[in-house]
């Protein structure tokens, strides 16, 4: 009965909101929720709740930041084209091709097959970049469905709320932030804190509301003053308000300084809303000749905006209080956009004035996208994208002609050169930073005014500039160029490698380029062409397996898949039924056996025999993810014959807290087990847990799940699971 109240409370405010801010087109989003509403019929969330309340609950907070009506249908939609009946056709019929595309964008990718799940979730993020790049209403859709979720994570089990914590500290924080989009970026880092670091957390949230009251007296007190101030100054329609920093924001400045909360003085801000920019200067000018400014803590952001097009100026100063307070000064429309960034381009119909263009705000998405097709590696796009939307400008620095740029604090020269334009980069033979020549490798620092010297007979960048450069698009454009330069011969080279590799197997590589295959590679890879898939094999963008399987798959001879991927061979001889085998294949005799690599069977699996060509029996076990795609007439059945001495090769993932000691605790766990430790690999991953693949020999797998159980009970582990080898 909860429930079902509290779903009928949730149509009630949506209707009466619909019907508020789209008096024009409240019908056609009633349409929508109604479609919704009847394909997510019987559907429950994780908290008993039903289904359709999600959508719902996702369209509010699109109405919230004043989307168009358009993103509200696609919002109630956005999962009933993965998760239902609902077909893309049927969307677009009844909606239209706008509403349709939005909610494509927003769909994952259900229908491929990852080897991984980091493959999985690269493969989503890099279709919303380009679903983003036509529309950006894809990302906030996005971040509203991310942000319900988050809201709801409680219900999810431990490991999935620290996943999805850990990917939305990493991904949809940093674009709400690289958006503007304040509210949505603070309340994500806020709740993630939560589930990443949750004793900081409870810690902040009961110590902060101790001293609220104590707080909210000085606050009062600053705000008075202020407005005192500027009433003798005569500046007029001034709006003066407090507000506290986000739990996360406390946080960060408490880890990355070293400070206890106690030594957190500017805990709360005080904002100043003027009406013209000239206001802005006269009101910081009144406030620093009634207290005085901390050295070092005014920043300009009207002059020099942030790269989320926000403006403001901040200062710190010291009230007669004794306690530093940061004040920031900022007109009506800046103030717009910082609250709802590129958003305010739909809630204000006026659209946003000054420079603060919609194209301004996309620049930084195109130029990722420019630049992508050349990196393939679903690790190293992850990577790209998470330093791209993460990077803040801390340097800022002049041309000749007194035009600011803003880099990363650790810029080279070289990458100030290269954020002019590429081919200013390309044709660079020297830079002068601040009227002397320098080093391309010479960091750069705020107010330095550089120049670049170039010379159209350049014969272009040296490969020892990709390790001068610190940004990833000047690393992208240097490779862009090697990648022109050298096409033809990469062009060779690939299709080369692609035909005898597809010999190698057994296939016939012009058999296989049929229209539905060259398509396949090229929409899975974002090629123009099938001479740019040559290419990227040729200079190692793709390997020549991920070709075959996608014309393979495309051409519906997804039964050869398995004789592409890797398989680890267990028996050489062929040997008679019951004698050492350790897997007896039903209606065959005396076939050559293999496991495949892809899942590792091992002794108590269930598993399942695919006769490939040529190569014996592949044995997999049943839940593997190839088995979906394999031909099934060529399936067999397979059981395991008890054999006491028989022995596997198994490996397992661990990721922990990056502790001292750790890794003993680890290796303990299997020294009682009594299991020979074959191979370790060990990194520290981007979060800073300390991740381990541990090979092992077993006999079965009983041993497998008692190691796994005994090493996830350890304290310091965050999650353990077996991997392919």
């Amino acid at each position: 009965m909860i429930d079902k109240n509290r779903k009928d409370n949730l149509i009630e405010n949506l209707t009466s909101k619909v019907k508020y801010y789209y008096p024009n087109d409240n019908l056609i989003i009633m349409q929508a929720f109604e479609m919704a509403k009847k394909a997510h019929e019987g559907q429950l969330r994780a908290s008993g709740s039903p289904y359709i309340t999600h959508p719902i609950q996702v369209a509010d907070i699109l109405i919230d930041l004043g989307m168009d009506y358009t993103a509200v249908c696609a919002g109630l939609l956005h999962d009933t084209v993965e998760d239902t009946a609902v077909t893309d056709e049927e969307i677009r019929q009844k909606f239209g091709d706008t509403v349709a595309d939005l909610v494509a964008g927003v769909t994952k990718l259900a229908k491929f097959q990852f080897n991984t799940i980091e493959e999985e979730q690269v493969e989503n993020i890099r279709k919303m970049f380009f679903a983003m790049a036509k529309d950006i209403r894809v990302l906030i859709i996005k971040l509203a469905d991310r942000l319900h979720n988050m809201r709801s994570l409680s219900y999810l089990s431990p490991s999935r709320q620290l996943a999805m914590a850990k990917e939305t500290m990493e991904v949809y924080a940093p674009l709400a932030g690289r958006l503007g989009i304040s509210p949505v970026k603070c309340e994500l880092e806020d709740l993630c804190l939560k589930y990443l670091d949750k004793p900081a957390y409870d810690y902040l949230a009961e110590n902060i509301a101790q001293t609220k009251l104590q707080r909210q007296e000085q606050v009062d007190a600053v705000i008075a003053e202020i407005k005192k101030i500027i009433a003798e100054a005569e500046v007029e329609n001034a709006e003066v308000s407090g507000r506290t920093k986000h739990f996360y924001s406390i946080y960060k400045k408490m880890k990355n300084q070293h400070k206890t909360l106690d030594q957190i003085y500017d805990m709360t801000a005080v904002r100043v809303i003027v009406d013209t920019v000239k206001d802005c200067f006269s009101v910081l000018g009144v406030i620093h000749a009634r207290w005085k400014p901390i050295p070092g803590r005014f920043k300009d952001y009207i002059a020099v905006p942030k790269p989320n097009m926000y403006q403001s100026l901040h200062t710190t100063v010291i009230t007669n209080y004794g306690v530093p307070f940061e004040i920031q000064i900022r007109t009506k429309e800046m103030h717009k956009v910082a609250e709802y960034g590129i958003a305010a381009h739909w809630k204000y119909k006026e659209g946003i004035k000054g420079s603060t263009s919609l194209d301004d705000k996309l620049r930084w998405v195109k130029e990722v996208l420019s630049y992508e097709p050349d990196i393939q590696d679903s690790k190293e796009f992850l990577d790209l994208i998470k330093r791209d939307i993460s990077a803040t400008s801390e340097i800022y620095v002049f041309t000749p002609k007194g035009d600011v740029v803003a880099l990363s604090s650790n810029a080279t020269a070289l990458d100030f050169a290269y954020a002019i334009h590429s081919q200013v980069g390309n044709h660079c033979v020297g830079i002068k930073v601040n009227g002397k020549i320098v080093p391309l490798d010479r960091q750069l620092e705020t107010g330095e005014v550089v120049e670049v010297l170039t010379n159209a007979n350049s014969k272009g960048p040296s490969r020892d500039w990709l390790k001068i450069v610190r940004s990833s698009s000047a690393k992208a454009k240097i490779r862009q160029f090697f990648k022109r330069e050298l096409k033809e011969e990469h062009l060779k080279l690939g299709k080369s490698l692609l035909e005898k590799d597809a010999k190698h197997r057994g296939l016939v590589l012009s058999s296989l380029l049929t229209t539905e295959g060259i398509n396949a590679v090229c929409a899975r890879y974002s090629f123009s062409s099938m001479d740019e898939a040559y290419a990227s094999v040729g200079y190692g963008g793709i390997t020549t397996s991920q070709v075959l399987s996608k014309l393979l798959g495309a051409n519906n001879q997804t039964s050869k898949l398995a004789d592409i991927l890797p398989t680890q061979e267990i028996q050489l001889k062929k040997k008679p039924k019951n004698a050492d085998n350790v897997v007896d294949i039903k209606g065959h005799d005396d076939l050559l056996v293999r496991f495949s690599a892809c899942c590792s069977p091992v002794f108590g699996d269930d598993i399942i025999g695919y006769i490939s060509r040529g190569r014996g029996v592949s044995i997999h076990r049943k839940d593997c993810y190839c088995v979906k795609s394999l031909e099934q007439e060529r399936l067999v059945e397979a059981k395991w014959i008890q054999q006491e001495s028989a022995k596997f090769h198994t490996a397992i993932q661990i990721v922990s807290e990056n502790k001292v000691g750790v890794f003993a605790e680890i290796t303990k766990v299997i020294s009682n087990q009594k299991l020979p430790l074959l191979a370790v690999k060990a990194k520290i991953d981007k979060n800073g847990d300390a991740v381990s693949i541990i090979t092992l020999e077993v006999s079965g797998q009983e041993e497998v799940e008692e190691l796994i159980s005994k090493i996830r009970s350890l304290s310091t582990t965050l999650k353990v699971f077996r991997v392919a080898k």
